[in-house]
């Protein structure tokens, strides 16, 4: 039987790709790995939002070789059940971008919040005011443990019924609506900008107040705590298990995956990765929708047999 899944300790501080028929592009290892960082959206899933068959096999014979799976994700904890059923025995997953460490044993809609990394009030009402003098068209939403808000303008983007409509400000207000949880990040999109030109406006604007990156393909920007990100937040957990950085293999494709992919002993940009992501990455490998993860754990483990 597996040993249960173990929280993280205390928070002290808030180009060219591979053909789908060649392996992936990185010396082979020296460190045998002991865990696998992934990113979900254009990296483990395909486009469809499915796990396919041979990327569960993958999962499931890196745990049976003592190789722990994290999945790192932008996404809130209530849209994991698209891997709650191949969690195995780690069940844990760092979700949107650092902000939560989350227990998925329960199944969806009974996670279970292991470390919350909260974007301060303060910080987060400083990034909206600064970020509306920069870009003042932008509209904005507010991502919690549980709950979801939005102002009016910000565009239906997703299949869930907020839970309250107000202005930034009124929602983050000490008596708002969405006073009675955490902020784990808020949600920024402008109708008009190019994505990366909005991600690099706002990191200007904003400085140090927040962690500013994006995972959409649209002009929408992930605002979170300072410091806060899938990298800071999987390094605390590896110090919680006595693991390096060395020691761990991470894949991902967007920006959000950058820090990520930088920190990580070996890591892996998508054949459909960012520019940024594949700069950031010590290797590539072929598309998600080519089981690009997939490809990569089953030559590592032909390799440290």
């Amino acid at each position: 039987m597996r040993a249960p899944a173990r929280a993280c300790g205390p928070v002290r501080d808030n180009g060219r790709v591979t053909s789908a028929t060649r392996q992936p592009e990185t010396p082979a290892a020296t460190v045998r790995p002991r865990l696998i960082a992934t990113d979900l959206d254009g990296t483990l899933l395909r486009d469809d939002k499915s796990v396919s068959p041979r990327t569960v096999a993958a999962l499931a014979a890196a745990e049976e070789a003592g190789i722990e799976v994290f999945f790192v994700t932008g996404r809130p904890a209530r849209w994991m059940d698209v891997v709650s059923d191949h969690v195995h025995g780690h069940g844990l997953a760092i979700c949107g971008n650092g902000a939560a460490v989350v227990d998925l044993h329960g199944g969806p809609g009974a996670h279970r919040f292991v470390k919350v990394r909260e974007l301060a009030r303060e910080n987060a009402l400083d990034a909206v005011r600064l970020l509306r003098e920069a870009a003042p068209d932008t509209a904005y939403a507010v991502e919690q443990t549980y709950g979801f808000h939005q102002e009016p303008a910000y565009p239906k983007m997703h299949l869930e019924v907020p839970d309250a409509f107000a202005s930034a400000e009124e929602l983050l207000a000490p008596d708002g609506p969405a006073a009675a949880e955490p902020v784990l990040k808020i949600l920024a999109f402008h109708p008009e900008l190019d994505p990366d030109a909005f991600l690099t406006l706002a990191r200007l604007a904003i400085g140090d107040r927040a962690n500013v990156t994006r995972s959409s393909p649209s002009a929408l920007l992930e605002i979170s705590g300072p410091g806060v990100s899938k990298a800071s937040t999987l390094a605390l957990c590896c110090a919680e298990r006595g693991i390096s950085h060395e020691e761990v293999v991470a894949f991902g494709d967007m920006p959000n995956d950058v820090e990520m992919l930088t920190w990580a002993g070996q890591s892996y940009a998508m054949g459909n990765a960012h520019p940024d992501a594949i700069a950031a990455a010590s290797g590539r490998t072929v598309a998600n929708n080519e089981d690009g993860v997939a490809v990569v754990i089953e030559r590592m483990l032909a390799e440290h047999a």
